[in-house]
């Protein structure tokens, strides 16, 4: 029976809503006493049954929760009569668990959700030299697979034979594919885009850097659950002193009433719904302004959040490579570009994607004779000239001349962070492209705003290379900047800055970043991200709009200020009528409870003051 009423829990919170509603209706609308008290009564049942097992259940284990203290004080409304006390209350205190709940429920999912990513399947070479395909569990340290175009690397390995580009945004975040030839490490869950390998598993199973993702995910979510709810930490003091002192009065005035009016006014109506009401105020400011916040301890730690570590990739850029510098060595500028935009048509790289987006609309040249280079570009004949696009390994090959002020360029441009794309005709240089990932739109003015909210230490981490990091890091003003590092890396970060006492946020948007959103107090994910990055992440910044953060973080600050002045109100309140109660002759059940409703309306009040919340620098 215990259980069946606790999985109703929801229901009975609208079914004692919709009673309290029928109430006052019956009593204002048609002055129908009968029916108001019936159905407060009703409520007031239905709504103490689940708040009386969890206090049960609480008691058992010899911990006097807040649950007690709400059971006690219904029915002591029950016995002096005021059932509309003990029906609010109820209704409130199992609203106020329901909307926190409700934003926590699906963070479980993201382990399925990883699980099913991971290769099921390899080709692996047999003792007669053929390769057959297996259960990605067969597969042993040693064993010589092949990873074919378009398939996934089914365990961490090195390349034996082979040339390819690998999609490692699954692993690392970056968007662009990495070369990868012989003697070169490959991770499981990447994506070979183009080219075939032989490798050798060096890890398999959940050894594998995609299986230690799954890992980290699961131990950091298994250990923020563990954190008690402020609330409940406050009522482990608060609940056994008000039981204290209305034992006290009872067994010193003999005068029952009394110590039941001691309960009622002790209950902590405006202390239940103080908490929740800011906490949905501030969820309901933040999903207005584009944030979604899940749950009240997400507020309460994000605001005393004084490290925000971000991804580089989707987090700091927008994630997708883009030309962002252009030099040309020849006037006939709009032939150049045609034949350059022609031959890019002929690839799938991203690189190339990134120079027919950049060129846009020009006239089209008919290409013949294409031939891929392996790690160096594309090479083909096009109205009659020879054209070669690509890196400058591709140039020296096809002896280029690159004068001293090309190579210049080539230095500047690498400095800057590009990934070059060079075009020669017939032997001449005549354009160079560099291509990197554009940093987001008003980054700079939003970390700073960070700043003004207190963040002190603002840190990127990237699977980029360093360099590449670094030019970042100057640009927007970070900390610090640390490249080259996989997903157990920057968990294994975050974990050092938390044995630090720092108190961290992590932003990022992709699956290899999902431990780290998971492990930091508060995990941010940018909405445009994987299911698994918003899942397992605290709060999630819709349609990716980085300047929200800045908002979502004074939010935070905001509500938990609120939850304090709620706090304080609360209690202030109830000490103020318990002291007038025993000590005062004026005081009365009526004013009481008068001042004691009053307290709610002002804690109500006080965080509905959220829902206008803007942050005013």
């Amino acid at each position: 029976m215990q259980k069946f009423i606790l999985g109703k829990k929801n229901h009975i919170t609208w079914i004692s809503a919709v009673l309290i509603v029928i109430a006052f209706m019956s009593k204002l609308a048609f002055e129908n006493i009968e029916i108001f008290i019936g159905s407060l009564a009703i409520a007031s049942i239905l709504g103490v049954a689940p708040i009386a097992i969890q206090a049960y259940q609480a008691l058992r284990v010899k911990v006097v929760s807040i649950d007690v203290l709400v059971t006690i004080a219904v029915l002591g409304a029950f016995l002096i009569q005021n059932f509309e006390e003990s029906a609010i209350v109820t209704f409130l205190f199992l609203f106020g668990a329901f909307l926190e709940q409700r934003t926590l429920n699906k963070t479980r999912s993201a382990i399925k959700e990883l699980t099913e990513m991971a290769p099921e399947s390899a080709l692996k070479q047999m003792e007669n030299g053929e390769f057959e395909e297996v259960e990605v569990d067969e597969v042993d340290v040693g064993d010589i697979l092949l990873v074919k175009t378009g398939a996934k690397v089914p365990v961490d390995g090195t390349v034996l034979t082979g040339e390819g580009h690998i999609n490692e945004a699954s692993i690392t975040g970056e968007s662009v594919p990495v070369s990868k030839k012989k003697d070169t490490q490959v991770y499981a869950g990447t994506i070979l885009e183009n080219g075939t390998l032989q490798i050798v598993a060096d890890r398999v199973g959940e050894d594998t850097t995609f299986g230690r993702i799954i890992e980290l995910v699961e131990e950091a979510q298994d250990s923020k659950s563990e954190a008690e709810r402020f609330i409940d930490r406050f009522s482990k003091y608060y609940t056994p002193a008000v039981l204290v002192l209305s034992i006290i009065v009872w067994l010193i005035s003999r005068n029952i009433e009394l110590a039941i009016t001691i309960l009622v006014l002790g209950c902590p109506g405006a202390l239940v719904i103080g908490v929740p009401v800011s906490n949905v105020a501030g969820i309901g400011n933040g999903a207005r302004h584009g944030v979604l916040l899940k749950g009240s301890e997400v507020i309460n730690d994000f605001s005393r959040v004084d490290t925000v570590v971000f991804d580089k990739t989707g987090t700091l850029t927008i994630g997708n490579p883009k030309v962002a510098e252009q030099q040309i060595y020849t006037d006939n500028v709009d032939e150049v570009l045609g034949y350059l935009a022609s031959v890019e048509n002929e690839s799938d790289h991203p690189l190339a994607k990134a120079v027919v987006e950049y060129i846009g609309d020009t006239k089209a040249y008919p290409v013949e004779k294409t031939d891929v280079v392996k790690g160096g570009g594309i090479v083909a004949q096009v109205d009659g000239h020879r054209v070669a696009v690509g890196n400058v390994a591709l140039m020296e090959q096809e002896k280029v001349d690159i004068t001293g002020k090309a190579r210049a360029d080539i230095a500047r441009f690498e400095e800057n962070g590009n990934s070059l794309v060079l075009t020669a005709v017939d032997g001449e240089l005549k354009a160079l492209m560099g291509i990197r990932d554009q940093i987001r739109p008003g980054v700079k003015e939003n970390l700073q705003k960070l700043k003004r909210l207190g963040v002190k230490n603002l840190v990127v981490l990237s699977g980029d290379n360093q360099g590449t990091v670094d030019l970042v890091a100057r640009e927007l003003g970070l900390t610090e900047a640390h490249g080259h590092m996989l997903p157990e890396d920057k968990s294994g970060y975050i974990g050092e800055l938390q044995a630090k006492g720092r108190i961290v946020a992590f932003v990022g948007d992709g699956v290899n970043d999902s431990p780290s959103l998971a492990l930091a107090q508060i995990g941010i994910a940018m909405g445009s991200g994987t299911d698994v990055a918003i899942e397992t992440s605290d709060v999630v910044l819709m349609n990716s709009d980085f300047s929200r953060l800045p908002h979502a973080l004074g939010l935070t600050k905001a509500t938990a200020n609120n939850m304090r002045q709620n706090i304080l109100i609360a209690v202030g309140v109830v000490l103020i009528l318990l002291a007038s109660l025993v000590f005062s002759e004026w005081m009365s059940m009526s004013i009481g409870m008068l001042v004691h409703e009053a307290s709610i309306l002002v804690v109500i009040l006080n965080g509905m003051r959220l829902l206008r919340y803007k942050l005013r620098y």
